[in-house]
Order: C-alpha cells, then sequence, then structure tokens
C-alpha cells in the first residue's frame, strides 16, 4: 500500500510512518516544519519527506492519505484530498485499524510525562523480554526509535496468551503495544481526542491539568475528554490513577467499571514511592505497602519518579515481575529532548528540554536544582510555542514556574499574543526578552559563564538554538 502522511515530522505522525514502513507499505510524507529528532528518524529509515503542502507532492499512486491533526480545511493539500476524492484517514485511526488489532494495548495519557512514562514502559517490557510494540512521542534513546511495532500477531507468536486477564491468574498476553495516549483532537475531521480510538487494555492516567487552550475551553472539557477513554477500558482491564490528583478523581467520579490502582507519594496508595535521594535519582518502590525494591538511575525530579511508578504499576498489570526488572532502570537512557545533555564547553552544560506547559517547567527545574545543588546558576532560555502557550492561557504561571532559575530570556517572535515583558518583570531572577534566535544566542553567550547549567525550553524545534548556542561556545577556543 502506498501512503502519504501530511504532517509527517511531526512526533506522532513520524511514529506512524515508521510502523506503516515495518508493516511493508511504501511510505512518503510532507510537512511544513521538518527538525531533528525526528526528521533523522525519517532520513535513516529512507523515507522522502517535502518541505510544504503543495497538492503535487501527493503522488499519484497515492491509496490512502493519513492527515495530522495540525492540519485544516483551507490546506492545500487537504483541499486537493477532498476534491479529488482521494482516501484519507487520520494517524490514531490507521494505528486503531492496522496496529492495535490482536494486542494488550498500554494507554499513557496525563498532561505531563506520557512520552517519559511511555518510554519507561516499553523499556521495562523489553526488559521482561515481551519485545512490545511501541508508538512514542519522541525518539526513544534506549530504541534508537520513536515506534516499532514488536512482537505481534503473525510475527511467529502462537497468540495463545491473548486476551488474557490482568490480574495474575494466567499467563501474560505475549503481545504488547505501548502507545502515547495524546488528549488532543484526533483531525480536522474527527474532532475527538485521539485516545478514544486505542481501547487500551491497561490505561496510565498520569495527571491531568488545563492545556491545549485551542480547543478545550476550560478543564472541564479535558475531564470529559478523559472520561470518554475511561468508558472503553475493559473490565478485565486496569486503570492506573495518580492518586493525588483532584481532576482525574473526577474524572473517575463521572463513572469507572474498570479496577483502579491508585500511585503516588502516599503510602495509602495501591503503588507508592519514598524518595532515597532528594533529587529522585533514587527511590523505594512500595507495592500495597511492601517494599518492592530501589530504583537508582539518572533522571531527576519527583515528576520522573512518579512516572516511573506509574510504568511499573501499568507493566505488573501486564503480568511483569516489577522486582526483577527494577534494576534495568540503572540503564535506563530517557528520551531524545528531554533534558538531553548536547554538551558542554568552557564549564557550562547545555541542555535541550521539550517544555510547553509551567508545571512541567517548574518539576523539571526543581529536579535540576536539587541535583546541582545551590551553587551553580540555572539558565534558562524559554520559548513560548504551544498554542496555549502563544495565547497567553499560561502567561500568569510562567514566572512562578521558572522560581528557580537566575536567569530567563524569553523568546518574544512578532505575533505572540501577550507581552513577555510582564512576565521578565516577576522574575526572582535577572530576566531578557529578545525578538529571535539570533538575538537569543548572542544574550546566552554574553550571559552564560563557567559552571551554569543552560537549560533552552521548548516544544518545537526552536530553530536549533542549543546546538548554535553550543556552538558559539566552542568557537571561543
Amino acid at each position: 500500500m502506498e501512503l502519504h502522511i501530511l504532517g509527517i515530522a511531526g512526533t506522532f505522525m513520524g511514529g506512524v510512518a515508521a510502523l506503516a514502513r515495518e508493516l511493508g507499505d511504501r511510505v512518503d510524507g510532507s510537512d511544513q516544519a521538518i527538525y531533528p529528532p525526528m526528521s533523522i528518524q525519517l532520513e535513516t529509515l529512507g523515507i522522502a519527506l517535502t518541505a510544504g503542502y503543495a497538492p503535487a507532492n501527493i503522488g499519484a499512486d497515492v491509496d490512502v492519505v493519513v492527515v495530522g491533526n495540525a492540519l485544516s480545511r483551507g490546506n492545500p493539500a487537504v483541499e486537493h484530498v477532498l476534491d479529488t476524492g482521494l482516501r484519507y484517514t487520520s494517524g490514531a485511526q490507521w494505528l486503531a485499524e492496522r496496529v492495535l488489532p490482536g494486542r494488550d494495548t498500554l494507554a499513557v495519557a496525563g498532561t505531563h510525562g506520557k512520552t517519559t512514562t511511555s518510554t519507561i514502559a516499553a523499556f521495562l517490557l523489553d526488559a521482561a523480554g515481551r519485545e512490545p510494540g511501541f508508538l512514542i512521542g519522541g525518539v526513544a534513546e534506549d530504541f534508537g526509535v520513536s515506534a516499532r511495532l514488536g512482537r505481534h500477531p503473525g510475527s511467529g507468536g502462537d497468540g495463545a496468551g491473548a486476551g488474557r486477564a490482568v490480574d495474575g491468574s494466567c499467563d501474560p498476553a505475549p503481545f504488547p503495544f505501548v502507545v502515547e495516549a495524546d488528549e488532543y483532537d484526533t483531525a480536522f475531521f474527527d474532532k475527538r481526542s485521539k485516545f478514544v480510538h486505542y481501547r487500551p487494555l491497561v490505561a496510565i492516567l498520569n495527571n491531568l491539568e488545563y492545556d491545549h487552550a485551542d480547543i478545550f475551553p476550560d478543564v472541564e472539557a479535558i475531564e470529559r475528554q478523559f472520561h470518554h477513554m475511561v468508558r472503553t477500558v475493559p473490565g478485565r482491564g486496569r486503570l492506573i490513577v495518580n492518586g493525588a490528583d483532584a481532576h482525574l478523581a473526577r474524572v473517575l467520579d463521572m463513572g469507572c467499571w474498570t479496577p483502579v490502582e491508585r500511585f503516588g507519594f502516599d503510602d495509602a496508595f495501591e503503588w507508592s514511592a519514598r524518595l532515597i535521594a532528594a533529587d529522585g535519582s533514587a527511590f523505594l518502590v512500595l507495592h500495597r505497602g511492601e517494599a518492592v525494591g530501589e530504583v537508582h538511575w539518572a533522571l531527576l525530579g519527583e515528576h520522573n519518579v512518579l512516572n516511573a511508578l506509574a510504568a511499573l504499576a501499568a507493566c505488573a498489570a501486564l503480568g511483569v515481575d516489577v522486582a526483577k526488572v527494577l534494576p534495568a532502570l540503572a540503564a535506563f537512557r530517557s528520551v531524545k529532548r528531554r533534558m538531553e545533555v548536547v554538551g558542554t564547553a568552557h564549564g557550562i552544560t547545555v541542555y535541550d528540554d521539550f517544555a510547553h506547559h509551567p508545571t512541567a517547567i517548574a518539576t523539571t527545574l526543581a529536579g535540576l536544582r536539587a541535583s546541582v545543588g545551590a551553587g551553580p546558576r540555572i539558565v534558562v532560555a524559554m520559548e513560548p510555542r504551544s498554542h496555549s502557550m502563544r495565547a497567553g492561557a499560561h502567561a500568569a504561571a510562567l514566572a512562578p514556574s521558572l522560581v528557580v532559575a537566575d536567569v530567563v530570556v524569553f523568546l518574544q517572535r512578532a505575533g505572540l499574543a501577550w507581552d513577555a515583558g510582564a512576565v521578565v518583570a516577576a522574575l526572582r531572577g535577572d530576566g531578557h526578552a529578545v525578538p529571535d534566535v539570533d538575538a537569543l544566542v548572542a544574550t546566552m553567550r554574553l550571559i552564560a559563564r563557567d559552571g551554569d547549567h543552560v537549560v533552552f525550553m521548548s516544544n518545537g524545534g526552536f530553530d536549533a538554538a542549543p546546538r548554535r548556542f553550543l556552538a558559539a561556545l566552542r568557537s571561543a577556543d
């Protein structure tokens, strides 16, 4: 089958492309913004990419056009697909129809931590010998890709365990698939959240806050979408829920037909953690109050402890003996662009982080501060890029989220709907606003000094700012 994917360089659609290629389909695609790490993954797979959405990019022999949710009516490629009567579908629907049948799907939902938690779950299942498939919204360092089929019906397994219960009474099913389950809408023709397509056996509800201001009017609208997914989880399955999240409690209060296990730092939850190291690099895992084992790993922050706890609970629901796989987390390398160290120069450590929400910014920086201590400066370069950020939905929360930073430089691109100067004025530390990435790199070069930890935060390409800054530092050698 010949597929053309519109929006192919997005993290989700790039994963769809990788899975389709592994299934034997011929795949190409187009996108408006093509940048690493997804561009590198697609090029490595030999998938042709075309910049822009010209109708001519869609070949005459295409059987199906898979449409990303960033495209809307009025886009020339979309109008061409509709006018010519080409068969089209969404990435989420394609996944549900082509990949998930016959699989035990583990869906990871939440405002924050979906990518990291999905990656941890896939890593643990792999460590348990389950050969999981996965589709993750980022390139997993330990796998080198964002998506793979794994062991699946038709790959040589006998399927004897498929569809078994997750209560530990039966052998585990042989075909797990981990999917990052996004609450964002599916496509211009399907305004449901993506995750309602996946019908998981096990679902993680990691957390829930207001986000995606372009499609959700309030947090109650997001809660309803989460409940739509809860309605699809079977009674023989499992819901793994952050026990401290009031919004998720409201979701469950709307109705729940599936056994629930809660996780968090409270010993009263079915799954809990106690910090051994204040920065989250070591912690004890407990199940129903009984110690399972310790985790010593490279990740930082209480948020990552919770991500790991959720993944462990979900893997246990799929029949994994988590005590046996805990030691594997010592080698876990996480995901590109999640506090990824891109290099050091002149005693300055440079990080690239996929930031999109004040809560994620705050917890990430708190973990870094706990790790490096009170002495070194933390310098942040921030691009408010998501729809919610650009619209100003999180503007009031930005300065408090950056409280541990000593210096912050905002990229205030033309068209930003709010004044970054007001946020700069509210910062605890020094603040600056610049109009473009050239000015940002130049400003950061003047500010940074030996011993600093410099964090670039954006959920977009950031015009390669972290690597441009590192190159500028090294050019001074």
